[in-house]
């Protein structure tokens, strides 16, 4: 590594972890913070080899942390290969990444966990993290190999979009995992409720005669879900919540003392049941899109600080796969390149303070998964985003890094253009 120094002049310094925000010059050696400083003079010997990027005032703010995202690689990767998404990702700012266990085979026993790991090493773009599978195979009723797993690197345990019906196993997968404080992640959801559904219920879903998905459902699962972590004593993420009513239900269990973590992925917030339109499929979503009511209390629940983290809920679906009747096309959309700009919709149209939004991308994801990443101090890594929060950019998905184009925001003009992005104190975008 490098001994050059390098010094981020004139940038606006917003550290979500320690409520900073302010003018600072940052520097870097040997891909680590080694001073802040947020007065005009900083104490570092420059000597003679060393670079100064002019930031010219724009937001400097660790590199955003992903904890959802699906790849095609290794057994589908027309869709999506772990190149591309670490390109997607740079490109965004985001420059952790941790992979999904839905591939083909499943990521369920440590080989392929370090797999995706000396992979994602290999292509020395942004730091590449898995998740494991929670059940072998993703089948729901085997406990995969979560201690080894753990060993290997994994991050958290999940089924990912499946939902662990057998509550017995799931007993046995918290009880297990509570033992070495292994972190689980499960999608709240009734599956006989849901069966089948493409939509939210609803007027809306009715007249368009699509198959809906009551909110109750959500409210099921994760009053189910919670009564385990509480008799098991896991360590436990609510993934992807989607309704108020579920948030209120997980506010009650906070309030009893449970220490549960929650992520929204980006779609929920900037997006209602009413996107569907006229079937649009690039806004069929798992869960799907809800009620404006329900938005708007996401939206909260982020300024609150009830919200954990914000994903992209990256999910790469090819063309083939989309262009198909509403009710036949598949779910997902991809979201690493526009999850800044349009998470900052929360900051432009909704009032969000720029930290209290940033919080759940950065310093919100890296405490739940022990990294030490998510903060910009001194000894932290330097993996960093230099961003202008005003800039217009106008998305255009055929443009987009992912081997997929399925984004809902294409064509959708937002605020807020990433203009580097740098992970070890390296530039990769």
């Amino acid at each position: 590594m490098s001994d050059t120094i390098t010094v981020f002049s004139d940038a606006r310094l917003l550290d979500p972890a320690t409520g900073r925000d302010g003018p600072a010059t940052l520097i870097v050696q040997h891909g680590k913070i080694i001073e802040v400083a947020f007065e005009r003079q900083f104490h570092t010997e420059l000597g003679t080899d060393f670079e100064i990027i002019d930031c010219d005032g724009h937001c400097l703010a660790p590199g955003l942390i992903d904890i959802r995202v699906k790849t095609g690689e290794p057994g589908a990767e027309p869709k999506e290969t772990l190149k591309s998404a670490s390109l997607a990702a740079a490109a965004g700012g985001v420059t952790t990444i941790v992979v999904q266990p839905d591939t083909d085979p499943a990521v369920d026993d440590p080989a392929m966990i370090d797999f995706i790991q000396r992979r994602g090493a290999a292509l020395n773009l942004v730091n590449v993290r898995a998740a494991g599978a929670a059940t072998k195979a993703l089948g729901g009723e085997r406990m995969a190999e979560i201690g080894l797993m753990d060993e290997a690197g994994a991050l958290y345990f999940t089924d990912g979009d499946k939902v662990i019906v057998n509550s017995r196993t799931l007993q046995r997968v918290m009880s297990y995992a509570a033992a070495f404080n292994a972190l689980i992640a499960c999608r709240p959801s009734d599956p006989w409720l849901t069966e089948g559904a493409v939509a939210a219920s609803g007027e809306l879903a009715t007249r368009l005669g699509l198959s809906g998905s009551p909110a109750i459902a959500e409210r099921i699962g994760l009053e189910r879900d919670l009564a385990l972590v509480e008799q098991t004593g896991a360590r436990f993420l609510v993934d992807q919540i989607s309704t108020e009513g579920a948030l209120e239900t997980l506010a009650r269990a906070r309030a009893k003392g449970l220490e549960v973590a929650v992520s929204v992925s980006i779609n929920h917030l900037c997006f209602n049941e009413v996107d569907i339109g006229d079937y649009r499929t690039f806004y069929r979503l798992d869960p799907p899109l809800r009620s404006e009511a329900d938005r708007q209390a996401l939206i909260e629940a982020v300024r609150d600080g009830l919200i954990d983290v914000i994903t992209s809920a990256h999910a790469p679906a090819p063309a083939e796969d989309k262009r198909r009747p509403f009710s036949e096309a598949a779910p997902g959309a991809v979201g690493l390149e526009t999850l800044l700009p349009a998470a900052l919709t929360l900051h432009h149209e909704d009032g969000l303070d720029l930290l209290d939004v940033l919080r759940p991308l950065t310093h919100g994801p890296a405490a739940l998964l022990g990294l030490d990443a998510g903060v910009l101090a001194e000894g932290a890594p330097a993996d960093l985003i230099l961003f202008d929060p005003g800039a217009p950019v106008i998305v255009d998905a055929d443009a987009l890094h992912s081997k997929s184009k399925n984004s809902p925001f294409d064509g959708r003009r937002l605020q807020g253009k990433v203009v580097g992005t740098w992970v070890a104190g390296r530039k990769v975008h």
